[in-house]
C-alpha cells in the first residue's frame, strides 16, 4: 500500500473527538495557568513597578496555545496542538 494514500485519508471521526476532549481538558488547564500568572504578574508590577519579562513571554505564548486548541476544536485546522505537535513558536514582531 502506497503511504501517500494513507497520508491522505481524512482522521476518523472518533479519533477527532477523543482529541478534541483531550485538548479541551487542555485548554481548561492551560486558562487557569495563565489566570494564576496574571495574578503573579500583578503582584510583582505592585512590588517592583514592573512585570516580569519570562513570565510575559510565558503567557505570550500559553495565549498562543489556547488559541491553537480553539482553532483546532472549532475545525479550523487538522492540525491537533501540543502535545500532538510542538509548542507553539513566538509571534513575528
Amino acid at each position: 500500500m502506497d503511504n501517500t494514500t494513507v497520508a491522505a485519508q481524512p482522521r476518523r471521526w472518533w479519533v477527532r473527538a477523543l482529541l478534541m476532549l483531550l485538548v479541551a481538558v487542555a485548554f481548561h488547564l492551560a486558562a487557569s495557568v495563565l489566570l494564576c500568572l496574571a495574578l503573579l504578574q500583578l503582584v510583582l508590577l505592585l512590588a517592583t513597578d514592573a512585570p516580569n519579562d519570562r513570565l510575559r513571554r510565558f503567557g505570550a505564548g500559553i495565549g498562543r496555545y489556547l488559541a491553537q486548541i480553539a482553532d483546532f476544536v472549532s475545525f479550523g485546522t487538522e492540525e491537533a496542538p501540543f502535545p500532538f505537535s510542538e509548542w507553539p513558536s513566538q509571534a513575528a514582531g
